[in-house]
């Protein structure tokens, strides 16, 4: 299937990479080495649009649609998977479910303020002892008069520092998927507190911590969707954050290809470029070959989620595929630059650490197996 952009598609596509060349990349090296969270650009990336981009206009998004936000952020990832990787959770499950699920007042509180990129949402779904299985949960929600009483603990989550507001699941029935809710809470609220950063292998400059809840207080009205609905609105979230790691994973793959290109045009080994070596041909070509074929699985799960049709299925092999691609192809980048692939001095190493999380984060490589199964065999 062919993928004809449209102009507007084009045009977006056009903006995000001219903004991520003279913004993100020239810092992404040094916010890498140094885990700075890269606030500045993202207010910059609030006023372009960039961070309301599947919201509607009656909120103050774009309502650019799912195609032109993977591209977008294909172009951010491709300067900064750090930047990135925010730029994916805030949009696609953030913003997506709030807009989807919110009251009119959350959606004026919550959504409106975040397509304008005054503050950055957060996802809280993972436990130290809950990450592929969220069903296992402990983390509670008591309803006590108008609040609720959380008490837990959600582990590596993403802008849970510096996001101004974050989406809890928690559990507020004992057992499976339907005792389990959605919140949003806020830093000031009383007994909610943030731990320490995570230092990380890569993507450095994005904020990863733990939640800590401690007899915190949530007002009521700040349940998002109905009791027990937590769990469909994470699924749901999901599919549209799957397709935001999947255009993060291509937009490294991308900039690890091409500059393997470059590299090989340039070093000379035996009198010649290696560019002329039918070894390193070959790789190149495998490599180009690879991120093709992630590019259209992620347009066609991109496409279908902007028809509204059930992209669950599309949405996991594009993050699949995608993120195991740009493990392989960062890898050959790597080896097509010898030692000096091995250094920081050269892009490709922070290019291979920042691609290692994609097969694990929202969904691990082989929980996007069982979903596609599930998807085309029916649940065992």
């Amino acid at each position: 299937m062919a993928f004809q952009l449209t102009k507007e598609q084009r045009m977006v596509q056009k903006m995000a990479r001219e903004f991520a060349a003279k913004e993100l990349a020239p810092l992404a090296a040094e916010r890498d080495r140094t885990h700075e969270y890269p606030g500045d650009s993202l207010k910059k990336m609030g006023e372009l649009g960039f961070l309301g981009m599947l919201v509607s206009e009656k909120y103050g998004g774009e309502n650019a649609g799912t195609v032109a936000y993977s591209l977008a952020l294909s172009e951010i990832a491709y300067a900064c998977a750090s930047t990135a990787v925010v730029m994916s959770v805030h949009n696609s499950i953030c913003c997506g479910s709030i807009e989807k699920y919110g009251t009119e007042e959350q959606k004026e509180e919550f959504l409106r303020p975040m397509a304008a990129g005054k503050f950055i949402g957060a996802f809280a779904l993972t436990e130290p002892e809950a990450g592929s299985d969220p069903q296992s949960m402990t983390c509670t929600a008591v309803k006590e008069g108008d609040h609720y009483i959380v008490n837990g603990t959600k582990r590596f989550i993403t802008s849970g520092k510096n996001g101004g507001v974050v989406i809890l699941l928690a559990r507020t029935a004992e057992k499976g998927s339907r005792g389990i809710s959605a919140f949003l809470v806020t830093h000031d609220l009383p007994g909610f507190s943030v731990g320490r950063v995570e230092d990380k292998m890569g993507q450095c400059a994005s904020d990863t911590v733990d939640l800590l809840f401690n007899d915190c207080r949530v007002p009521a009205s700040r349940m998002l969707g109905a009791e027990g609905e937590g769990f469909v609105i994470a699924m749901s979230g999901l599919d549209a954050g799957r397709i935001g790691i999947a255009s993060l994973s291509l937009g490294i793959a991308r900039a690890a290809l091409d500059e393997s290109i470059k590299y090989s045009r340039q070093r000379k080994q035996f009198g010649q470029n290696i560019s002329g070596f039918q070894g390193i041909r070959w790789m190149i070509a495998d490599m180009a070959m690879d991120v093709e074929a992630a590019r259209l699985l992620v347009l066609n799960a991109a496409s279908i989620k902007e028809r509204g049709e059930n992209c669950t299925a599309a949405a996991s092999m594009a993050k699949c595929y995608a993120s195991e691609m740009a493990q392989r192809v960062t890898g050959q980048a790597i080896q097509i630059h010898g030692g000096y692939g091995y250094i920081k001095e050269y892009p490709v190493e922070r290019f291979y650490r920042d691609a290692r999380i994609t097969t694990i984060y929202e969904g691990t490589s082989q929980i996007q197996r069982i979903v596609i199964a599930n998807e085309l065999l029916g649940r065992k």
